[in-house]
């Protein structure tokens, strides 16, 4: 009998280190599915969302031909609190569609594990898509120094950013795993701890 692909949802508030995480996981053979990237691409020239973003954000998209202007969308979500539902309703659908293809190609190759690297996990409500949540996570202090040093980052923003997030403590409390990134030979070594782990899960599955 084939084991069934496990399902690892990853996310982690602004600056914890989920994108390096991500990374690991990749260099550990896991297929990782990158909401961002997926969104990304939806703004780039031709991309899914280009057009619908300009009804909702005319100056987001000067020029079609060259997708969305990221920093004058935010511009528009700074001045526009209620910007952001509309802009849900515009790049989830196409999210969800990439998630379900990317799902569906893994378990035809019968991946044992499969990593989706989802920033806004628990604030969508998507935790029950997968079957296990992993958090990364690292000191306050810590989070705010690497947040700051993002080009055109503010305090502000970055206190906008959080007061979209799920806070952090009740991440790690709703958690299945935690990986702390504060060193990356640690959170390496906790990936592999946790591939390892996971692993004889689904063979006893």
């Amino acid at each position: 009998m084939k084991n069934e692909t496990l399902v690892l949802g990853l996310t982690g508030s602004v600056g914890m280190g989920k994108s390096t995480t991500a990374r690991m996981f990749k260099d550990e053979g896991i297929p990782v599915w990158d909401a961002d990237q997926v969104v990304a691409k939806a703004y780039s020239p031709g991309g899914a969302a280009v057009d619908k973003i300009k009804e909702v954000c005319p100056t987001a998209v000067p020029e079609p031909n060259l997708g969305v202007d990221r920093n004058a969308l935010r511009a528009c979500l700074d001045k526009d609190q209620n910007l952001l539902e509309r802009l849900e309703r515009v790049v989830h659908p196409i999210v969800a569609d990439d998630r379900r293809n990317f799902l569906a190609d893994a378990r035809a190759r019968n991946e044992r594990i499969v990593v989706l690297d989802v920033p806004l996990l628990y604030e969508v409500g998507a935790e029950g898509s997968v079957d296990a949540v992993v958090v990364v996570t690292v000191s306050g202090d810590v989070q705010r120094q690497r947040v700051l040093a993002r080009e055109n980052m503010t305090e502000e923003r970055f206190t906008r950013i959080l007061s979209r997030q799920v806070p952090d403590q009740e991440k790690l409390s709703r958690a299945d795993y935690v990986i702390e990134t504060s060193s990356e030979k640690s959170a390496r070594a906790a990936v592999k701890a946790l591939i390892e782990k996971v692993s004889q899960r689904n063979a006893c599955r």
